[in-house]
């Protein structure tokens, strides 16, 4: 059975690449448009999702706050998050890191690297 993977990116353009990238490489993608909808799609996959991948800057909810919403619900705690972005300041990291994500990719993406990352964090 392939992994679910949520992605969260309030760029449609964005969550296309990531879904042809990541489809191609045998995972179920979902998608979201932001950090709001992103806890909305969680819940409705309940336990189902096994890594997600978050933006940062999106309206409504950011990446930060959508973070802390998934490590909230305790069926989330352990789920892995990757943050994909074009944020490279170090203190935006340690935020994410401090609001409980798992590791930061920095766009533009490779999508071999990507994959990589995901099945890393995915065993």
């Amino acid at each position: 059975m392939s992994k679910i993977i949520l992605t969260v990116d309030d760029s449609r353009t964005m969550r296309d690449m990531l879904a042809l990238a990541l489809g191609d490489a045998g995972f179920t993608v979902v998608q979201a448009v932001d950090g709001e909808d992103g806890l909305a799609v969680l819940d409705a996959h309940s336990a189902k999702v096994d890594v997600i991948i978050t933006d940062i800057n999106m309206p409504k909810l950011d990446g930060f706050g959508f973070i802390e919403g998934v490590r909230k619900d305790q069926r989330h705690r352990a789920t892995p998050i990757l943050v994909l972005t074009t944020e490279s300041d170090g203190a935006k990291k340690d935020r994410a890191r401090q609001a409980g994500a798992t590791g930061w990719i920095v766009k533009p993406f490779n999508p071999d690297k990507l994959v990589d990352a995901i099945r890393r964090v995915a065993a």
